[in-house]
């Protein structure tokens, strides 16, 4: 079972990662306040705090230091308005579940009455539930870019979406079919449905797209739980496929790779995504490198969350 992050060593790392930016980026409240999505009085109160507990003095000089170098370097290399890195967990094992947490907060932090929000599925997204509060908000629209599984799952995009809104007071929209269609015919099929039309709409026109990416393993999500057998695995990766985004299987530059099961998935089109004023994407751990690659380059998303290993390699490319 995943551990839960410790709330309070989320606002440590904000405090932190204020006190950076302010003491040692020489940045202004102001723009700490606009690039962090938080407000000034919250930017003051950890200033003070940071000052008054020493935490500038212990903290400043810790292990994150590292991590917020990363974000800056990865934002200038890679064209993106925001990276968020949090360290690696010692136990690769708490990748997800922290990873998530830190989703959670932006979530808090940034959600809005009266947004359109559209989620993906995975360990890491499922992970964020747990940390996210439950908010009173108004006009919020929650919707699943992809269809569900036939087998119930706690990572069922389908679940994840409805819990998602329950936690925000929202309205969600589901995909309405299976995840996979049995062959291409009756995905088009599937397609002209107006409820899937609907939703398919809808995704050009978001205020946040949050999504994650797999690995293609033996132990990842996709094969765990859609039945995708070695002899399958093999092949795919002969075609160069590295994982998947909303369950389109794609190669280390970010393309949809020309295989059956992209032909047969009934899912919001990645490329549709790009169109949301923020598009999030949260994934981490080393075997995920190849994909988060070529997710960015697939979706260009404003906003990545992940953790120190790959935020290396991604910030050295």
């Amino acid at each position: 079972m995943d551990k839960l992050v410790d709330p309070a060593q989320m606002v440590d790392d904000t405090v932190t990662r204020i006190a950076w930016l302010y003491y040692m980026e020489g940045m202004i409240q102001e723009d700490i306040s606009k690039l962090l999505g938080l407000s000034r009085s919250r930017v003051l109160r950890s200033l003070s705090a940071a000052r008054s507990s020493g935490l500038v003095q212990i903290r400043v000089a810790t292990r994150l230091n590292r991590c917020v170098e990363l974000e800056r370097m990865i934002e200038q290399r890679h064209g993106i308005e925001r990276a968020i890195v949090i360290p690696t967990p010692p136990d690769v094992r708490d990748t997800s579940s922290q990873i998530g947490a830190t989703l959670a907060a932006y979530v808090a932090d940034n959600i809005r009455d009266d947004m359109k929000v559209g989620l993906g599925w995975g360990r890491t997204l499922n992970a964020s539930l747990a940390a996210i509060p439950h908010m009173e908000t108004k006009g919020i629209s929650i919707m699943s870019l992809l269809g569900g599984l036939t087998k119930v799952s706690g990572v069922n995009p389908s679940e994840f979406a409805w819990r998602v809104a329950d936690r925000l007071s929202a309205e969600c929209y589901l995909l309405a079919a299976p995840v996979f269609a049995p062959d291409q015919r009756t995905r088009e099929a599937l397609l002209t449905h107006p409820g899937i039309q609907e939703v398919f709409a809808l995704a050009k026109h978001l205020d946040m797209a949050i999504v994650s990416a797999g690995e293609l393993s033996p132990n990842s999500t996709i094969t765990e739980h859609l039945l995708i057998g070695g002899e399958e695995i093999v092949s795919m990766q002969q075609r160069g496929v590295v994982g998947d985004v909303l369950c389109r299987f794609i190669d280390i530059e970010g393309n949809v790779v020309d295989i059956p099961l992209n032909k047969q998935v009934i899912a919001v089109d990645p490329v549709d995504l790009r169109s949301a004023r923020k598009l999030v994407l949260a994934s981490g751990g080393w075997g995920k490198y190849a994909v988060i690659r070529g997710a960015m380059k697939l979706l260009q998303p404003h906003v990545l969350i992940t953790e120190e290993l790959v935020a290396e390699r991604l910030a050295l490319e």
